[in-house]
């Protein structure tokens, strides 16, 4: 079953028909604005800096006080990154021991004016929007790494410390890496193994209802509104009739009339695709194999037309089940990128 099928299936809500769809940037951005505001405006009209502990107790959502807190630790870390020096060992037992001492009495004495602090909110909000209603997305943005980057599981250790909702994948990915003693791991490696891990768990996503109570009570949310249109109407992607099935005719023929010919071109279909779609592609058409994906969707970005498209596919991935929901939503996509 595609991921992100199992979520649609663990969260009823109409609220969440447009689920399988991509978070606008804009709406996340907006809403994060507005929230940040609010809350920044009610802390700082009877104070002038905030505090570490303070910080922890100041949003409803004790989720989006810890994402402020990791954006404070990733500025730290940045900070340290600084004390390199081909004159002194850093490396030196008593200069980290030294290092992590002072990290701490930093940590005890943080103060910050509303200026700096509002940036630091924003993110928080805006990761948390995207934890709580597309955790594969948020999974994969953490680890995702350009051209073939590592993780340093240590790293993403201290990261996961602070996920409170939706967190067992990765705090078993973690897990699982400390238990083979691996000091650090591939992205498309990592993604992988997280993926075998939604199964093992058997994972369903949170509830967001509470989530979006919260929120509410501060600012009004509609889930809805942070998804982008499907199609030159604007109308909700949920609102949108279900594409017509494609059978293998159609295809040699380069013949295929869906829904999605009804919206507009898309530039590209590596920047295009979810990361949602992303594991769904990866793992029901390309047997969990993410780097025979990529280079799939690279060669279909390189072609002329459709019927090169088609072609490709038809030469290459001839053992396709064309009847499967994953199969249709592919092409749909392959179809968007050339009409």
């Amino acid at each position: 079953m595609a991921l992100a099928n199992v979520y649609n299936k663990a969260n009823k809500s109409e609220s969440l028909k447009v689920m399988d769809e991509k978070i606008s940037l804009l709406a996340v951005e907006e809403y994060s604005d507005k929230f940040s505001a609010k809350i920044a405006d009610g802390y700082f009209a009877r104070h002038q800096k905030i505090s570490g502990g303070e910080i922890l107790k100041l949003c409803p959502s004790r989720q989006i006080n810890l994402f402020v807190v990791r954006e404070l630790l990733k500025t730290w870390k940045q900070e340290t990154a600084r004390y390199r020096s081909p004159y002194f060992n850093y490396e030196a037992p008593d200069v980290r021991d030294s290092l992590t001492r002072f990290q701490n009495a930093l940590s005890n004495n943080i103060s910050i004016a509303r200026d700096h602090f509002l940036p630091l909110l924003k993110k928080g909000v805006a990761h948390t929007l995207f934890l709580v209603l597309n955790p594969y997305d948020f999974y994969s943005e953490t680890l995702d790494k350009k051209g073939g980057g590592t993780i340093k599981v240590a790293d993403l250790k201290s990261e996961v410390k602070y996920i409170k909702i939706n967190q067992r994948p990765l705090e078993t990915l973690v897990q699982k890496l400390e238990e083979k003693n691996t000091v650090s791991i591939a992205g498309n490696e990592a993604f992988a193994m997280l993926d075998q891990i939604l199964e093992e768990v058997s994972f369903a996503p949170e509830d967001v209802g509470p989530f979006v109570a919260q929120l509410s009570a501060i600012v009004p949310l509609d889930v809805e509104a942070l998804y982008e249109a499907s199609g030159p109407s604007g109308n909700a992607p949920g609102n949108q009739p279900p594409a017509r099935p494609i059978v293998n005719e159609q295809l040699q023929k380069g013949h295929i009339t869906t829904v999605a010919d009804n919206f507009q071109k898309i530039p590209d279909l590596k920047n295009r695709l979810t990361i949602n779609q992303k594991f769904m592609f990866t793992k029901i058409l390309f047997n969990g194999d993410f780097d025979l994906f990529n280079n799939a969707i690279a060669k279909i970005d390189s072609l002329a037309s459709l019927d090169e498209a088609t072609s490709y596919l038809d030469s290459h991935y001839s053992n396709w089940d064309k009847e499967t929901e994953e199969f249709e939503e592919f092409m749909d996509m392959v179809t968007k990128r050339f009409s």
